[in-house]
C-alpha cells in the first residue's frame, strides 16, 4: 500500500511498514484500534495520525488531559500522551479496511507485546468490535476461559474479564470506532466519546 499514494501526498515517503504502538510506557489507559489507515498511519508511521480518525481522536484525548496537543501531525512531532498508550489489532493496511482472520492472528503477537509491556494498565478501551474481539482472543490465548458470546460488544459497556491465576486482566471498555464513517454519521459524537474517556479515567484511577 505504500506504492499507492494519494495525490496530496505523492511527494511524501510513506512509512509502509507495520505501525508500532505509541504512548506513555506508564500508561493506565490502553486504546486498542483496528488497523492503520492507508493514507494515515500507513503514511506517517504513528497510530491514528494523518487521517480523519486521528482528527477526531486526538482532540478528545487533549480535552481529557491525556494528550499534550489536540493534533497529531507526524511521528516526530512534539505530541506526548499522558498515562495513555495506543495500539491496534492489525498493524498493516488491510485490503478494503477489513482485516482477515488470518491477518489478525498473525498480528496478535504485536498486540500481546504491547499489552505485556504495560504493567500499570488499568483499563483497555476497544475501539470497535474487531478490537474488542481481538483483546478477548489475546487473553484466551494466555489461558483464560473466555467465550466471545459472554462478552458482547456494546458502546459504553464495561466487561470484567474472568481472573487468571494470580491476577485479573484490566476491565475492557467498549466504544464505537472513531472512524470517519461513525463520526460523520453521528453514530459516535464528541460527547459520546468524551464520556467513554471520562469513564476510562475513572476506571484507571485518573479522574479528579
Amino acid at each position: 500500500m505504500a506504492q499507492r499514494k494519494r495525490r496530496a501526498y505523492r511527494e511524501e515517503d510513506y512509512w509502509g511498514a507495520p505501525v508500532p504502538g505509541f504512548g506513555d510506557a506508564s500508561a493506565r489507559i490502553v486504546l486498542v484500534g483496528l488497523a492503520p489507515g492507508a493514507h494515515g498511519s500507513n503514511r506517517t508511521g504513528r497510530m491514528f495520525t494523518g487521517d480523519a480518525s486521528g482528527g477526531f481522536l486526538y482532540p478528545a484525548l487533549h480535552r481529557a488531559g491525556l494528550s499534550s496537543a489536540p493534533r497529531s501531525l507526524a511521528r516526530d512531532d512534539a505530541l506526548v500522551l499522558h498515562r495513555t498508550w495506543i495500539t491496534a489489532v492489525a498493524r498493516c493496511v488491510p485490503p478494503g479496511n477489513r482485516p482477515t482472520p488470518q491477518e489478525l492472528d498473525a498480528c496478535r503477537p504485536w498486540l500481546a507485546r504491547d499489552l505485556n509491556s504495560l504493567p500499570e494498565a488499568r483499563v483497555l478501551v476497544a475501539l470497535g468490535k474487531v478490537a474488542h474481539d481481538g483483546v478477548l482472543k489475546h487473553y484466551r490465548e494466555r489461558g483464560l476461559d473466555l467465550r466471545l458470546s459472554r462478552y458482547p460488544f456494546a458502546h459504553g459497556a464495561v466487561h470484567r474479564l474472568a481472573a487468571e491465576p494470580g491476577a485479573a486482566p484490566p476491565p475492557l471498555l467498549d466504544s464505537y470506532h472513531v472512524s470517519f464513517q461513525n463520526t460523520n454519521t453521528g453514530r459516535l459524537t464528541e460527547v459520546m466519546f468524551d464520556e467513554v474517556l471520562e469513564l476510562a479515567k475513572r476506571l484507571a484511577g485518573l479522574a479528579g
